[in-house]
Formats: C-alpha cells, sequence, structure tokens
C-alpha cells in the first residue's frame, strides 16, 4: 500500500481527500498544519506528499525546503489556490515535484499521484552512496572506481533507509521497525552496521552518540 502524507489545513477537503484516496488504495497520514508535517516527514518513512501551501505554523513551500535540507526525497506534490506561473516555479523550486492549482479535478490528481509514485519507485532502485551507487535489486554497491560489492538482503535494506534520508539520524528502534523484524533487538542493528562497515569501511555508516547511526562516507 502506498503511504501518502496529506498536508492540508481545509478540514472538509482534507476528510474529502482521504476518504477518496484511501478508497483508491493509500494508506492517507493527514497533519493540518506545518509543524505536525513537519515531525512526520521526518520521523516516517511515506511514497508522496500532498502539500497546501497555506498552512498555518510553518508555510507549505517553507515546509518542503526544511524537508529537503533534512535528507527528505520524498516526492511532493504541491495543492494550492496560488496558481500563477510564478507561483508553480516558486513550488518547483522549493523542492517539489509537481504543482496542481485548486480547484483541482480529482481525476487529474489521482493521475499526477500514479505517475509521481512510479516515477520515485523506479528512481529508487538506484540510490547514491557516497561516490558510488547502491542498486538496491541486485543488492550491490558500485564503488566509484567501478569495483562491486554484493550485500545481503537485509544489509542492502538498512544501507538504503540510511542512504534514501543521508542526513537523518535513525534511533536503533526506528531502524528495527522498518528493516528487520519487531521481536528482534537492538543487537540486531549493531551487528548488521558491522557487517555493512566490514564490506564498505568503518566510515560507510555514522554513529551519531547517544542517538543512533545515520549514511556516514564511502
Amino acid at each position: 500500500m502506498t503511504a501518502l502524507l496529506l498536508v492540508e489545513d481545509d478540514h472538509e477537503l482534507a476528510a474529502m481527500l482521504q476518504r477518496v484516496l484511501g478508497e483508491e488504495g493509500y494508506d492517507v497520514s493527514h497533519a493540518a498544519d506545518g509543524h505536525r508535517a513537519l515531525h512526520l516527514g521526518l520521523t516516517r518513512s511515506f511514497d508522496v506528499l500532498v502539500v497546501d501551501r497555506g498552512l498555518p505554523a510553518v508555510e507549505g513551500l517553507d515546509l518542503i525546503a526544511r524537508l529537503r535540507s533534512r535528507g527528505v526525497g520524498t516526492p511532493v506534490l504541491v495543492l494550492s489556490a496560488r496558481g500563477s506561473t510564478s507561483d508553480r516555479i516558486e513550488g518547483l523550486n522549493a523542492g517539489a515535484e509537481d504543482y496542481l492549482p485548486k480547484p483541482f479535478e480529482l481525476a487529474e490528481l489521482l493521475a499526477r499521484l500514479r505517475a509521481l509514485t512510479r516515477r520515485h519507485a523506479e528512481r529508487a532502485l538506484v540510490l547514491r552512496v557516497g561516490d558510488g551507487t547502491l542498486d538496491l535489486t541486485s543488492r550491490t554497491v558500485r564503488r566509484g572506481d567501478g569495483t562491486e560489492v554484493a550485500l545481503s538482503e537485509r544489509e542492502a535494506a538498512l544501507l538504503g533507509l540510511l542512504a534514501a534520508r543521508p542526513r537523518q539520524v535513525f534511533s536503533r528502534s526506528e531502524l528495527l521497525d522498518q528493516v528487520f523484524d519487531a521481536a528482534e533487538s537492538d543487537a540486531a542493528v549493531d551487528t548488521y552496521v558491522h557487517y555493512l562497515r566490514r564490506k564498505l569501511g568503518r566510515g560507510a555508516v555514522r554513529t551519531v552518540r547517544g542517538l543512533g547511526y545515520r549514511m556516514g562516507d564511502l
């Protein structure tokens, strides 16, 4: 199921979109203001964000810029009553992938979301790691000098999560939740960090004391 974060302060519109998007198979989370959206965007993984511009607390384009500055590359579609050419350019320059003015047709919104998530899924199969790339399909790291390192399924999943948000620090509990089985302990995370460092070098995963791990330098 596609995880979608809807950031909209118009509660009537948000309720309608939650219902329609849910019927289309999206797992929709809703934030009515920019602060809540920023928290969700930094602590949870989404496949796509739908963001209004005129938000309380943190304006929509400022929200996008803050997420991008923290390494969150989730694709964003902006919904806004501000639909001039300059407004659209401003939204795209802030880091949004698409911009749909209000009022809009639901069929067009759904078509744009399908295209956006499809393009993102295709790009997400190959992630940049340092001066090389991680191919999640073959579970292979190709270094800048052309050498390749094969990873196990879990090693690739762990490195892929870190590489997708290179500036974010993940706690062990977050990594357990997203990569490992819930029944496993923090030791499993530490073990696979050790495996990655052994294969890719100690700098591949950086320890942030008291907080957890983040992407390092290969």
